[in-house]
């Protein structure tokens, strides 16, 4: 689930060329209306053309508020720095003058988490299309990297997406995991592989269009409650997570970064707490989006087993996008993850029925998730390297 970040001061990195690059820091307005919200517009529209470019839409795309809200919310636990390029030369590259969101060629991002994996530092560079080429890339990742190791990190992830997935042979890198593989020839691929990083994990990205065949999941849905039996007890939660159940919930939050498969990512526990449950639920508030979850509850213990969540935009009434889903290992085998991914599309289609297409991402090696989405009419759309760099 995620939240007030500090205000940077802008940070500058020029590269030669046939165009040279200003690289600043995001400066955090006070609203998405105030004149300084242009870097926070520029971050958003550069995303949008890069995501149409790889998946023909902007569902995926992150909006303003969640921009914002990325750099200002549960700092404590994750320290978001957003990073911007523009040319100088032109109007907002001249350091006497405010840039324009239509200025923005190429967003980064760096992801420096607080609790948990403090020796890890995700850093993302993104080109606009027409820009590429020309050395966006390797300034705003110059000047990630420099803040990640100014952080005193030791270990870099990224991610790149691709679609869509190339066919075995010679023109596709195979996830040392032993499934999935991205294109070789892809802009993204060559950008890591140029500098240092190695693939560790591919990520399937699947999508569903809505409603479900209702036949399919009325016999899936007979199937797992038959297993669960009377063993489990299915809750259901929108847009908060009780008191009763927080510090269980926690508890999920906090296997899900250790029992999900992670490849060869250097990865350690992510504690989760009661206090960061409430600070990631305010979050999706605050930028603009709803959840559910599904529980699903051992009912001899009283314990929380597994469980099931979905966020949706408001302004964007028929996307959906899996959040989490986990069953502890120790339940695994009694169906819990059909049942409450399916509890899950039942409450969606109650309180939600906009919603036509819900998209999902599962390490390609988690055959038993795969298999669920499979069996509930998702398909594949795209794949997401993982990419891991580790410094000096």
């Amino acid at each position: 689930m995620s939240g007030p970040s500090q205000t940077a001061a802008p940070a500058e990195d020029q590269v030669s060329g046939p165009t040279a690059w200003r690289v600043l820091r995001v400066p955090v307005p006070d609203s998405l209306d105030a004149p300084e919200a242009w870097g926070v517009h520029g971050t958003v529209r550069v995303g949008e053309a890069v995501d149409r470019e790889i998946h023909g839409h902007t569902d995926l795309a992150l909006d303003a508020a969640t921009t914002l809200v990325s750099m200002t919310a549960q700092q404590e636990y994750k320290k978001t720095v957003r990073l911007v390029a523009v040319a100088l030369g032109a109007r907002g590259g001249e350091p006497d003058r405010t840039p324009a969101a239509s200025d923005v060629v190429g967003r980064g991002m760096v992801g420096l988490p607080q609790k948990g994996n403090t020796h890890v530092a995700i850093v993302y560079a993104g080109v606009d299309p027409d820009h590429r080429g020309q050395g966006v890339g390797t300034a705003l990742w110059e000047e990630g990297l420099r803040i990640a190791r100014e952080a005193g990190r030791t270990v870099i992830l990224s991610d790149s997406s691709h679609s869509p997935e190339p066919p075995a042979g010679p023109g596709a890198l195979e996830s040392p995991t032993g499934s999935g593989r991205v294109p070789l020839d892809d802009p993204g691929t060559r950008f890591a592989l140029s500098r240092g990083f190695s693939l560790e994990q591919v990520m399937r990205h699947s999508a569903i269009s809505l409603p479900p065949r209702q036949d399919v999941v009325a016999r899936l849905r007979e199937a797992a409650r038959a297993a669960a039996a009377d063993r489990y007890r299915v809750h259901l939660w929108q847009d908060t997570v009780p008191e009763d159940w927080i510090d269980e919930f926690a508890v999920l939050e906090t296997r899900m970064s250790t029992d999900a498969p992670s490849g060869g990512l250097d990865l350690e526990e992510d504690p989760w707490d009661a206090d960061r449950v409430r600070a990631a639920s305010r979050s999706f508030a605050d930028r603009g989006q709803g959840y559910l979850i599904a529980v699903a509850e051992h009912v001899a213990t009283g314990r929380l087993a597994g469980f099931s969540m979905v966020s949706y935009p408001h302004d964007r009434p028929e996307v959906v996008v899996q959040e989490d889903t986990l069953v502890l290992r120790e339940h695994r085998g009694h169906q819990l993850g059909m049942l409450v991914k399916i509890a899950v599309l039942d409450e969606l289609a109650r309180v939600r029925p906009s919603s036509r297409r819900i998209h999902t991402w599962n390490a390609q090696e988690n055959r038993h998730m795969l298999a669920i989405n499979e069996a509930l009419g998702f398909e594949v759309a795209s794949v997401d390297a993982e990419w891991q760099l580790r410094l000096a």
